[in-house]
């Protein structure tokens, strides 16, 4: 079985994106480089940030998403993001009208249900959880082996959290990855068990 990250840009403040869902200038490190992280022609990052980005796209097989980020990302087109062959959508709501049911996206009502199918659909390779309050309630659950942050420079004040609604203490191991890029410090702990 792969291991369960929980990944998102952050503020240095804890923000993934403002009230209104707008990430301001939470991406920038995205596009602030000369070295193509994908085939888009769109993200450019600098040469640190791809070496430690671009292996751990490369590992990840599923991601877990809640419907709000489903919604705002208009479900990706049907095609989920960064090479990823799966999403699982965390929803007490079905699968919009007319969704086409032969796309990776898999619609789940509650956070185990979510951990379960994610991880078989995901074999031995990274099951990704999407920071925020589906985040939070996956960490708050005991399912996430890893916290990875890529942290902007900018305090953005408030706004949606990376670890959502959260109100218990959780222990994470010493940073066991600092990496500074372009606009970012990309930080990796694991969850103290």
């Amino acid at each position: 079985m792969g291991k369960v990250v929980m990944n998102a840009s952050v503020s240095v403040d804890g923000f993934i994106a403002a009230g209104n869902d707008d990430p301001g200038p939470l991406f920038e490190w995205l596009v602030s480089g000369d070295v193509p992280l994908d085939e888009s022609g769109v993200l450019n990052v600098s040469q640190a940030s791809y070496d430690h980005i671009r292996p751990y796209w490369d590992q990840i097989g599923v991601t877990i998403a809640g419907r709000h980020v489903f919604d705002v990302t208009d479900g990706w087109d049907g095609t989920p993001p960064s090479g990823i062959d799966h999403v699982v959508v965390v929803t007490h709501r079905p699968a919009p009208e007319g969704w086409d049911p032969n796309v990776s996206f898999h619609f789940v009502d509650g956070i185990e249900a979510a951990v379960t199918k994610a991880k078989e659909l995901a074999g031995a390779r990274t099951v990704e959880v999407a920071a925020g309050d589906v985040g939070g309630q996956v960490l708050a659950a005991g399912f996430v082996d890893e916290v990875r942050m890529d942290v902007a420079p900018v305090v953005l004040g408030s706004g949606k959290r990376y670890f959502g609604s959260v109100d218990s203490q959780h222990l994470l191991e010493d940073p066991d990855v600092v990496v500074q890029g372009n606009r970012v410090l990309h930080l990796r702990y694991r969850v103290r068990r």
